[in-house]
């Protein structure tokens, strides 16, 4: 019997939707063999989880909707935590139904930047990799899935062709409003995309907390991250300036990190501590504001 789908939240777990970008953006390291083997592994059950959870998403991804998520979250009067707190609080977001390899948050987050660390990149970009993800406490906070993961793209304007299941978009209330279904919509030309509204998620929620301490990269990387139309595609050139251009070949760098990094191999949690405990007080402060 067909299990019956979660209209707020389809997914089984927020790793299907992780799955299905690698289904899209296979690791170009990979062998042939290997990227048939994980297109098998993904069945047909998962891939409508996915499309249901697009669907909702686009459908509901307004530029009023993201106004009221900024009012509601970026008060940042949810929880006082630190980093560490957060990436614990992080860990209780655990799926029986996962059927992939047993690590926690803590483990993926060490993946990722150990990777960056061992590719001898500098030591904000290495914290990047571990606090990245730290946004999707936001499904903690009762946030639907659709309003937490998910590719990200702008909203006051036309929805791009170049998103996944694009399709879905003519559902969206702004699809047929006038003021926002234009290449430009409510934006200028090249106007910044520190000017652009993004969807609502986890990307756009850990760059708001994390403005005033990192470098100009490093938040680039964390909110632009899932924007895989603009990074992969080109399709928003329109809306971007001198700088974004400048600043997205470190969203490329950091891309491949954050795809192709997850294994079964757990870090050793307990040696990499002294490392991240001070690389953590050296950009953040004690407590963070959620």
């Amino acid at each position: 019997m067909k299990k019956s789908i979660d209209s707020n939240n389809p997914l089984n777990n927020l790793d299907e939707w992780e799955d299905d970008l690698l289904m899209r953006y296979p690791d170009p390291s990979e062998s042939k063999k290997e990227k048939d083997e994980f297109r098998n592994y993904v069945d047909s059950e998962r891939v409508e989880t996915v499309k249901e959870f697009y669907r909702i998403n686009h459908i509901y991804q307004t530029y009023d909707f993201v106004c009221s998520k900024e009012e509601e979250f970026l008060k940042f009067d949810r929880k006082e935590m630190s980093v560490w707190e957060a990436v614990e609080f992080l860990n209780t977001l655990v799926d029986d139904s996962d059927p992939d390899i047993d690590l926690d948050q803590t483990q993926h987050l060490l993946q990722t930047s150990e990777a960056i660390r061992a590719d001898g990149h500098p030591d904000w970009f290495v914290l990047t990799g571990f606090i990245h993800d730290l946004g999707k406490v936001l499904c903690l906070f009762g946030e639907p899935q659709w309003a937490v993961v998910g590719d990200t793209f702008p909203v006051g304007c036309a929805y791009s062709d170049k998103i996944v299941y694009s399709e879905f978009f003519k559902e969206n209330p702004d699809y047929i409003n006038p003021k926002f279904n234009t290449k430009l919509g409510v934006y200028k030309e090249n106007c910044g995309l520190d000017n652009v509204k993004m969807s609502w998620g986890h990307d756009e929620y850990l760059y708001q907390i994390m403005k005033d301490y990192l470098p100009e990269p490093a938040l680039y990387m964390i909110r632009f991250h899932s924007f895989y139309s603009q990074h992969r595609d080109n399709a928003y050139a329109h809306l971007m300036n001198d700088k974004d251009i400048e600043m997205f070949e470190w969203v490329r760098k950091f891309n491949p990190y954050d795809l192709y990094t997850k294994a079964p191999v757990k870090p050793d949690v307990k040696a990499l501590l002294p490392y991240y405990k001070a690389l953590v007080s050296k950009y953040l402060p004690e407590k963070l504001r959620f």
